[in-house]
This record gives C-alpha cells, sequence and structure tokens, in this order.
C-alpha cells in the first residue's frame, strides 16, 4: 500500500495524496462522493504549487456540478 502524504477536504471534495513507485511522483486521488478523479502530479509541483492545484480541483467539481444541473 503507497503511503499516504497528506489528507484534507476542499469543500465537499475529500483529497488524498499519497506517494507512487516514482520518489518524484505523488497520486492525488479526490472524491466528493458523486464524482471520483484521480491524476498524479510530480513532487515539485505539489509542494511548490499545491494552492493552484486545490483551486482546479474545486473549479473542477463546480463545474461538473453545475454542468448535471443544466442537463437534468
Amino acid at each position: 500500500m503507497s503511503k499516504e502524504i497528506a489528507s484534507y477536504k476542499l469543500g465537499k471534495v475529500q483529497v488524498v495524496i499519497t506517494q507512487t513507485d516514482s520518489e518524484h511522483k505523488y497520486h492525488v486521488d479526490c472524491n466528493d462522493g458523486t464524482y471520483h478523479s484521480e491524476f498524479t502530479v510530480n513532487k515539485y509541483e505539489y509542494e511548490n504549487y499545491k494552492r493552484h492545484m486545490n483551486q482546479k480541483i474545486t473549479n473542477a467539481y463546480r463545474e461538473q456540478h453545475e454542468k448535471d444541473l443544466r442537463e437534468s
């Protein structure tokens, strides 16, 4: 099992950061109970651009929920 680096909430979105097989990459898992997303970032990006990454996650989930409301 991969070692957890961090776990936190962005509004309704639960974000879990874990190590990957590469020492320079992290796995980012996002879940708000409705939508699930996962991607990898390199260690430098996570450490230096975490705020930007979190804003992109928040915006992506907001856009997905708004899209679903428009399509309903």
